[in-house]
């Protein structure tokens, strides 16, 4: 079975994790780069709807 970085550590193991603290600035500056990419690619979704009614053509 694999493990996910979120999982809580196995006690068995009596190892670190072996991330420095610069490669964990790291990931995390990488990490919040791509949450802001998605939200700017989903920005429109995010609007409501304009409702347009056009008018009447006057006759």
């Amino acid at each position: 079975m694999s493990r996910d970085r979120k999982d809580p550590p196995d006690p068995s193991e009596d190892r670190q994790c072996g991330e420095t603290r610069k490669q964990h600035h790291e990931r995390k500056q990488h990490e919040s780069a791509n949450h802001d990419e998605a939200l700017e690619e989903t920005f429109p979704a995010s609007d409501p709807v304009s409702p347009f009614v056009p008018a009447r053509t006057p006759e």
